[in-house]
């Protein structure tokens, strides 16, 4: 007796690569917001800083509201935050326990986990933005300018965190991405612009600094939504070189294991 084919189901084989990506991303994003260091991150630290600094008198951040300055750079920081300091330490930790092994072994490829990974920064970044956005509208922001230019900036600074995220963790043990992740966070926190103006650190210093890609990021951000510039292409131009060169560098030398 013959049996037709497609009788029995479930088929044996893989799902469609753009289906398994996606699961793989819901995955990543929930394991991102179940993770209280990384909603520390991600979420808290952010907000308070926001709140604190728009309603306190600490930092003199110049002629006009204190949130008009702060609201973008809190956004450049939330950027960071995610797709730079969570993404390095989380994948660290991945690659060390041999998670990113037995990935590397199923039917999604290295390529398509990797996109996986960057679809949930993508989707914990509108989720931040969104939140950051309703609480400094609350506080009183007044953004201007265009969401094409805004979309940019975030779009590359997304990509070159990303990329040096990646290679920190590619590269490095898990403890040391771990204390390396934190404390970069924390020396750009305050010398990259997001709640201390750069022209506190002297003509030198502001011109050092103002390469970095969180106070790109930052300055560009508040050159569209603070000052309602066109579109900022010198901060783009040094964000696009941070996004070449740390993906770039990311794919050359990540281990796997």
């Amino acid at each position: 007796m013959t049996t037709a084919s497609g009788t029995y189901a479930p088929r044996p084989g893989a799902a469609p690569l753009p289906r398994m990506i996606a699961a793989q991303a819901a995955l990543e994003t929930r394991m991102l917001l179940r993770n209280g260091e990384q909603l520390l991150l991600t979420v808290v630290i952010p907000t308070l800083l926001l709140v604190l600094f728009s309603s306190v008198d600490i930092v003199d951040t110049g002629k006009g509201k204190a949130v008009d300055f702060l609201a973008p750079g809190v956004l450049a920081l939330a950027v960071m935050s995610t797709a730079f300091t969570g993404q390095a330490i989380a994948t660290g930790f991945e690659r060390r326990y041999g998670v990113l092994k037995r990935l590397a072994a199923s039917p999604l490829p290295r390529w398509g986990l990797m996109t996986a990974k960057t679809v949930s920064v993508l989707v914990t970044e509108v989720f931040q933005v969104v939140l950051l956005t309703v609480i400094a509208l609350a506080l009183g922001w007044s953004p201007h300018g265009g969401p094409v230019a805004v979309l940019l900036l975030l779009v590359l600074g997304t990509a070159a965190f990303s990329g040096l995220g990646l290679l920190m963790a590619g590269t490095l043990k898990a403890e040391a991405t771990l204390a390396a992740a934190n404390l970069v966070f924390l020396l750009l926190l305050v010398g990259g612009g997001v709640v201390v103006p750069l022209d506190r650190f002297g003509p030198a210093g502001q011109h050092v600094l103002g390469l970095l890609p969180i106070s790109a990021l930052s300055d560009g951000l508040r050159a569209v939504l603070q000052h309602g510039a066109g579109t900022p292409w010198g901060d783009l131009g040094i964000l696009a070189v941070w996004a070449v060169v740390g993906l770039a560098a990311a794919g050359r030398f990540f281990r796997w294991e």
